[in-house]
């Protein structure tokens, strides 16, 4: 027995022995890839693939030696896949590992027999392939919902990121540019493309750095690139219409309409695209109606620039507009897009695209000014009414003469049709309270304009490898007609009295008739000094010519006759010429590009008072210098440093001795006598992205400074009547920093971004006189995860804090400092084939001491769809928007020598029942491509 009592313990433990062995949880992988005469391969594509369901865990490529490795990947079964052109795939099944280490030694890869070169092997495609500098995703190997757009697709794949705003980022950076089938797709404009297209039409998605087009066409690698993605088309889509057809309904007369369709031949492709809304959706870009809306607003905001929904950073700090619109929204637009290979030396494309849109917005405004010797406060409620109407076209020509010549030819053209109407009433109290002015306006005005810009790009390549020249023609044309009224009542009381000791009251219309041409040429010459060395001569002249005529007029009392003011009323032309001559020396090596050069501008300008009888002649000459480097340390893994120069002549209306009252209390005037800004930038950035561990890392930097800064001077009489006028400061300063990094917890199956970004700015502001210096810290830092299990279920939430630090030199007690918050979550949940759920929660928390306006608030967004009819084409929505009806626009601006809060009432919550359906016509047997 006391012989079995030692054995039985021994016993148990060589028992227990192989459950008390722990699994590493993860493992690395590592190994090297070869040919057959074993030579290292480079750019080698490595897919590490699960072994339950071939899903895509991780990819990258070899490197020089042929090596490659997985690090830190779960401890479970894989796939590996190797792919190399002109060899065959080679595949491995991978078993759960007792050790946290794998060396898979040599792997040889065998070519391609070439009895197999005549045989169509249909087989599995990799989801992921490396060539070059492309990475290319099969589009079938990421599953995506029924009608799911482009969009919904590149959420799916490794390394590519969409933002809530449609933003998509590739490797780290920001997508400039989508092209389908290696064309443009209504412009440039990457949302329409991704948010338009469906995802079923896609075969490939390819991910590069696209050169520039002079780059392309020299065979000289200048180092500029622009993160490009083209979408190949499936074989059989290119030969049938397809599209989205969608219109939904709901509660309080809410509607919502959107199409497209699309034929794509290998030669041609056309797209329709088309929308209605009175639910806020923008849908494309707005870009004129926004300047207009800014401009309308800025003339009844007592301030140059009051709230813009694409907001100047260098003028004002918007601290949310958060992806919604202001006020009330209906749009209606759509249009027409065509490229044409007419033959292999000849394309045409181009786009027509019309937009129609309604705003009316509802704000009320507090804002707290200083002077040198006072401070007083002022609220103002305004309502308005605008509209825009937008016809913008766009005609391309490239033409391949022969093999060392070709030209472009670009066109560009919009017409505008714009009316607003404002109704607005301010009231400004000194600092004990006491009512000092009181004012009720009401204008109105219509405009229309036309724009035309043509660019003719000719390009010679010589004999001699690396020698080109070029040149480049334009032409621009821009006239706008504006015409307006104002109505408007001002009272000025004194001692606090509640009887008005002056009323002002205008009755005026104006008219304005502005003129605009600019022609120029550009040429541009390089030649092959040594290996890998060049010395670019260029030369540029520009002429700009500019004819203002504006015309107000007084009104009598029963509005039956009206008299030319003399004071408000002024004709005024200018041109401004420039030429600058430069040499630029660059090297190209094959792990860097550096270039560096100088130009000499002179530019002048001459301008006439017509009804002054004033000539005004200025010139300048400036020294431009340039500088650039990009280090490469691998393919994904770079440093740039540019430093650059230029020259920014002042606007006409900032020249224009023009007095604009639209607003009495807030008067504009132009400066003749002032001289252009020249702008110093040195910017860093560091990009790194790693594929193997789907992570990257983004730093950027930059500093501005600018002498002879252009700024708006602020003279404020004593009845808090202020006049605007732009004038030359000494200088301006403004750092920007930014630092991004994302990764993957591939144990927890989450994506993680975070960010943070510094902005801090020096500024001044005369003010009566006294130069008051602004100094504005702007911080703000970001955290969002991202979770998707498999195809049913994904959710992301983000945080976002901003930090405000405002400090002024005339008054520092007005010096503000306060903190926002941001939260918002979006979830989406596949119930199997009965139903789609999704919701969006923002939670925006405003700190704004002293200030009525600080609020929290809360927008819940859910929906509910279910897709149906012969492979799922149909799809039945509910959604409801803001379901807790609590929209509302906050902002907080700091700028030059006031704080001011502002609110605006917006669409709040409402219910849409929308119907989706996917068109899919295949041809007729005769129809084999559109155009016959």
């Amino acid at each position: 027995m006391k012989t079995l009592s030692y054995l039985l313990p021994l016993l148990l433990y060589w028992l227990c022995l192989p459950a008390l062995a722990q699994t590493p949880a993860k493992i690395s992988i590592w190994g090297a890839v070869v040919d057959s005469a074993s030579r290292p391969l480079d750019g080698a594509t490595i897919l590490l693939l699960s072994g339950q369901d071939s899903s895509l865990v991780s990819f990258g490529r070899s490197q020089s030696n042929g090596r490659f490795e997985f690090k830190n990947v779960d401890n479970k079964a894989y796939l590996l896949q190797i792919t190399y052109v002109g060899l065959q795939k080679y595949t491995q099944p991978l078993d759960v590992q007792s050790t946290a280490t794998l060396d898979l030694g040599t792997l040889h890869l065998l070519p391609v027999p070439k009895d197999l070169s005549e045989v169509l092997i249909r087989g599995e495609r990799a989801p992921v392939q490396i060539k070059q500098d492309t990475i290319e995703y099969n589009a079938g190997s990421f599953k995506v919902q029924p009608n799911a757009v482009v969009e919904d697709l590149l959420k799916r794949l490794p390394g590519v990121e969409v933002e809530r705003d449609g933003t998509v980022r590739a490797q780290g950076q920001q997508v400039q540019r989508v092209t389908v089938d290696g064309k443009e797709f209504f412009g440039r404009d990457p949302k329409i493309a991704t948010r338009n297209l469906p995802a079923d039409a896609i075969d490939k998605v390819q991910v590069l750095d696209r050169k520039s087009d002079q780059a392309q066409f020299t065979g000289i690698d200048d180092g500029q690139r622009e993160k490009t993605i083209n979408l190949t088309l499936k074989e059989e889509k290119k030969n049938m219409t397809f599209g989205n057809l969608t219109a939904g309904a709901g509660p309080d007369n809410r509607y919502s309409v959107r199409g497209n369709l699309n034929r794509f031949s290998k030669t041609k492709q056309l797209s329709l695209l088309g929308m209605g809304n009175n639910v806020n959706q923008q849908g494309f870009s707005m870009d004129d109606y926004m300047n207009f809306t800014g401009a309308a607003q800025r003339m009844m905001s007592g301030q140059r620039v009051l709230i813009q929904i694409n907001g100047d950073e260098e003028t004002e700090i918007p601290l949310n507009f958060g992806g919604r619109t202001n006020g009330y929204l209906t749009n209606w637009a759509g249009g027409v897009s065509f490229n044409n290979q007419i033959t292999p030396k000849t394309e045409v494309n181009g786009s027509y695209f019309y937009n129609q849109l309604g705003q009316d917005i509802d704000q009320l405004v507090n804002r707290q000014t200083f002077l040198p010797n006072r401070t007083f406060t002022s609220a103002q409620n305004t309502d308005q009414h605008t509209g825009n109407t937008t016809h913008r076209g766009n005609l391309v020509l490239d033409q391949k003469i022969d093999s060392s010549n070709s030209f472009r030819w670009t066109n560009r053209f919009d017409y505008r049709q714009n009316n607003a109407a404002i109704t607005g009433e301010s009231r400004a109290f000194a600092a004990n309270g006491e009512l000092e002015n009181q004012g009720i306006r009401t204008t109105s005005s219509q405009s229309d304009g036309i724009r035309l810009n043509s660019e003719l790009l000719l390009r010679h390549r010589f004999r001699k490898k690396g020698r080109s020249l070029s040149s480049t023609l334009t032409f621009g044309l821009d006239q706008n007609d504006r015409n307006g009224t104002l109505n408007a009542t001002n009272r000025f009381f004194d001692g606090g009295s509640a009887v008005p000791t002056r009323i002002d009251t205008l009755r005026q219309v104006n008219e304005q008739n502005n003129d605009r041409q600019n022609y120029g040429i550009t040429l541009s010459y390089t030649e092959p000094i040594a290996k890998r060395k060049y010395l670019e001569l260029n030369y540029s002249w520009q002429k700009a010519l500019n004819d203002v005529d504006r015309r107000v007029y007084d009104m009598g009392s029963e509005g039956l006759s009206r008299r030319l003011n003399q004071q408000l009323s002024n004709q005024f032309r200018n041109d401004f010429t420039y030429q600058r001559g430069g040499v630029n020396f660059q090297t190209n090596q094959k792990q860097y590009n550096a270039s560096v050069g100088m130009s000499v501008q002179q530019s002048s300008l001459r301008g006439e008072l017509l009804r002054q009888g004033v000539d005004i002649n200025r010139s300048f000459v400036n020294i431009l210098p340039n500088a650039r480097l990009q280090y490469n340390f691998a393919d994904t893994r770079n440093l740039n440093l540019t430093y650059d120069t230029d020259v920014r002549e002042p606007g006409i209306q900032q020249l224009s001795p023009v007095v604009d009252n639209t607003d009495p209390l807030n008067i504009y005037e132009g400066t003749p006598s002032l001289r252009p800004e020249y702008n110093h930038r040195l910017t860093l950035r560091y990009f790194n992205f790693n594929a193997l561990q789907s992570s990257n890392l983004f730093g950027f930097l930059n500093f501005t400074y600018t002498a002879n800064r252009i700024t708006d001077s602020q003279q404020i009489d004593e009845r808090l009547v202020r006049t605007f006028r732009p004038v030359n400061v000494r200088n301006d300063y403004t750092f920007n920093g930014d630092l991004s990094k994302g990764f993957r917890i591939r144990s927890l199956g989450t994506r993680v971004n975070m960010s943070t970004n510094l902005l801090y700015n020096r500024s001044i502001t005369p003010v009566n006189g006294i130069d008051n210096q602004t100094r504005r810290l702007v911080s703000r830092s970001t955290l969002r995860l991202e979770y998707r299990y498999k195809e049913s279920f994904n959710i992301s939430a983000s945080a976002r804090l901003t930090y405000n630090q405002t400090a002024y030199s005339l008054n520092t007690s007005l010096n503000q400092r306060f903190t926002n918050q941001n939260y918002d979550v979006e979830a989406n949940w596949q119930l199997g084939k009965i139903a789609r759920l999704s919701t969006t929660l923002d939670y925006a928390i405003y700190n704004f001491p002293d200030s009525d306006f600080s609020q929290k608030v809360p927008i819940w967004n859910a929906s509910v769809a279910h897709a149906f009819l012969k492979n799922k084409r149909g799809e039945l929505k509910l959604s409801a928007v803001d379901l807790l009806n609590r929209n509302v626009v906050i902002n907080r601006v700091a700028q030059a020598n006031f704080v001011q809060d502002e609110q605006i009432r917006s669409l709040q919550r409402y219910f849409l029942l929308s119907f989706t359906y996917s068109l899919g016509i295949k041809p007729r047997p005769q129809m084999r491509g559109f155009g016959g």
